[in-house]
């Protein structure tokens, strides 16, 4: 059961997710114990660096240019800015700071630059720095590596087969690749996915799966529900059960036992009932703050509160591992390349997606 495999199969997976709930609840606290201390959850704060005019048409996101959502947008942050939020998130028991900056892809330059700069400041400051950027090439992922950067995110969001239904602008092989040049770094991997945007429970199945398959598996897992946000897409599905959220959390601890679950987008439309039952469940992590990227989220002082309650800790930064070096960037041993992949566009139409579209230019 607590084995680390990566040839799990979809039958085996969807088996684990509809057992009865106490004896999966038993059984994925069971994996949890083993691998890592239950009282420890880690605190990370999501950071928009670059918010809004996304040329992607994922059906969920509200910050896609071409959808009416009322998102302000904003320019990158100055790496001065970012130092004081870092600061302020560290204050409140943040052990990680997330950067995440509306792009499709990286593209070399001052932006770049700039991002590369924020990775080394908050490394110095003795916290873990993830970013998701979009899609990276190798010299990409060595210059953020050679930073300082502890993670990248970049998520599968649901199955290949589903896949098709949420996104038209680029391939699921992308984000693979992605994931791949990630990989060919001392940077880590998280990797997770959204539920509740219409999909089958075997599109979850296929979502462990793929990132099960990965070798090695994601060091991180974000398990999203999705925040239907007016004028995307998706704006009319209605919110998902907290029992899905328990039953996903829970799988998702036996598949990738050594792995984080980070328990995301979402928790406004929990009870701590039903996030306690998560934490028990195996999620080890967590987003602070009160927005995720651009949608709400729970306020730090209610999750320590939460914390107080249920006897957990803030996790410490680098207990998973080591703290990476700073090369400054005069020191850099990779040089920017003006590289420009060709990332796919399959552009096949998703009708929900074309009338969102439609609507927002009315």
């Amino acid at each position: 059961m607590s084995e680390l495999r990566n040839n799990w199969t979809k039958e085996e997976i969807l088996e684990i997710y509809n057992k009865p709930m106490m004896e999966l609840l038993y059984d994925a606290a069971t994996v949890h114990r083993k691998f890592h201390n239950p009282n420890q959850v880690q605190v990370s704060t999501l950071l928009s660096i670059k918010t809004g005019g996304c040329p992607e048409d994922c059906g969920y996101c509200p910050q896609a240019a071409r959808y009416h959502t009322d998102i302000e947008g904003n320019d990158l942050m100055t790496v001065s800015h970012v130092k004081a939020q870092a600061l302020r998130a560290k204050a409140s028991g943040s052990s990680r700071v997330c950067m995440g900056a509306a792009w499709r892809n990286v593209k070399d330059g001052k932006e770049f630059d700039q991002v590369l700069e924020m990775v080394r400041t908050i490394n110095k400051l003795d916290m873990e720095v993830c970013c998701t950027l979009g899609m990276i090439t190798e010299n990409q992922a060595k210059r953020l590596a050679e930073a300082g950067l502890y993670a990248y995110n970049h998520n599968l969001d649901t199955s290949e087969d589903y896949y098709k239904d949420v996104i038209s602008t680029r391939a699921y092989q992308d984000r693979l690749d992605t994931i791949g040049n990630v990989r060919k770094t001392n940077v880590t991997v998280c990797s997770g996915g959204i539920i509740g945007m219409g999909e089958a429970l075997e599109d979850r199945a296929g979502m462990l799966v793929a990132l099960a398959s990965l070798s090695p598996q994601p060091e991180s897992v974000p398990i999203n529900a999705l925040v239907a946000v007016e004028g995307t897409p998706m704006e009319e599905i209605e919110p998902i059960s907290i029992w899905d959220m328990i039953r996903m959390v829970a799988t998702t601890r036996i598949v990738m036992p050594n792995t984080q679950v980070r328990l995301s987008a979402g928790r406004t439309q929990m009870s701590r009932e039903g996030q306690a039952m998560c934490f028990f469940a195996g999620a080890n992590s967590i987003f602070a703050g009160d927005k995720l990227l651009t949608t709400p989220n729970p306020d730090v002082n209610e999750d320590m509160e939460m914390f107080k309650l249920l006897g957990l800790q803030p996790m410490k930064p680098f207990v998973k591992k080591a703290q990476p070096e700073t090369v400054e960037a005069h020191d850099s041993q990779y040089q920017p390349l003006g590289e420009k992949p060709k990332w796919s566009r399959p552009g096949h139409t998703i009708e929900r997606n074309v009338e969102a579209k439609a609507k927002a230019t009315k």
